[in-house]
């Protein structure tokens, strides 16, 4: 019984700290510009399927087919080189995104910014099933796929991996936004943009800064996730709406409250999944909806949420 529950712990938090490392990214567009990407999902297949890409083009001859990369085109640094292309390039399309989809109408009364990002995910999708297609293909572990026994519970390299990489890259945005010029910027226009304007601030670069950001942590997450469930351009979509969960859960204007909602949220997953798998999801949204129902704005939320 130990064994069973320290096996669901670990997967809870392995889990857990892709729907935390997303669901920043929500809050990142949200604190500083009252907007959310909802092609988030899309931006995870597509950052899933860039890094077998970039790992194919590093190992041609010696890593397989595209569709089933040998365990060599991992090895070395071509893995974390295709985690910082993949992070490179989803932060440009983040700009893309941003110039495109959300400026054209920043300050217009309405909720065009949804149906343009939604827009945005479903052509982005498209391009990628056009060069692509839909198969599903596989992206081999740095770390391989023997299972280590911790304690009883068996854990796969990869995801402790996940693990180790959305802690770190979560300490390290939370270390910038309290410790650095740019992250105090990034708060004075998250607090008021218009103020942050009079002090000097560059609002737009900001905001840029936080698309790019926040496309880059789901790009991340995409080649993170990517040897655990395999690359598939509609891999993103159930990830992404679980780390939405999990930011609304925690308050989509608090950093850290989405944090803890991403974790909370891989962890009852696990748990319930302990006793009856098919109630997992019921039993998730119930207590989102719950907890919604006491607190409006989530767990450490602050402000009131505009109705989408």
């Amino acid at each position: 019984m130990l064994a069973t529950v320290l096996q669901a712990l670990v997967s809870g938090l392995a889990i857990g700290g892709v729907y935390a490392l997303i669901a920043l990214s929500f809050s990142i567009t949200f604190t500083t510009t009252r907007t959310l990407n909802f092609a988030q999902g899309e931006f995870i297949g597509v950052g899933a399927f860039l890094g077998v890409t970039v790992l194919y083009a590093l190992s041609s001859g010696e890593g397989g087919s595209f569709a089933a990369l040998a365990p060599a085109a991992s090895a070395g640094l071509r893995y974390p080189v295709a985690a910082v292309a993949v992070g490179a390039a989803l932060g440009a399309l983040g700009l893309l995104l941003f110039l495109a989809a959300v400026r054209p109408f920043a300050g217009k009364p309405g909720m065009s910014w949804v149906m343009s990002t939604i827009g945005f995910g479903i052509i982005l999708q498209s391009l990628g099933l056009a060069v692509w297609g839909p198969a599903p293909v596989n992206m081999p572990s740095p770390f391989g796929d023997d299972v280590i026994r911790l304690g009883g519970a068996g854990v796969r390299p990869q995801e402790l991996a996940v693990l180790t990489v959305a802690v770190l890259l979560m300490l390290g945005f939370d270390l910038v936004m309290r410790r650095t010029r740019l992250g105090k910027a990034m708060r004075a226009v998250a607090h008021d943009p218009n103020v942050a304007a009079l002090m000097g601030i560059n609002v737009t670069a900001v905001m840029l800064g936080a698309f790019a950001l926040s496309s880059a942590l789901a790009g991340i997450g995409g080649v993170l996730v990517a040897p655990i469930a395999s690359a598939s351009l509609f891999m993103g979509v159930g990830i992404a709406l679980k780390a939405f969960s999990g930011a609304i859960l925690g308050g989509l204007d608090n950093p850290r409250g989405c944090i803890f909602g991403g974790f909370a949220l891989g962890l009852m997953e696990s748990g319930v999944a302990l006793w009856q798998a098919q109630w997992r999801e019921i039993a998730v949204f119930l207590l989102i909806i719950l907890v919604l129902a006491i607190r409006p704005n989530g767990l450490f939320g602050r402000r009131a949420l505009d109705k989408v």
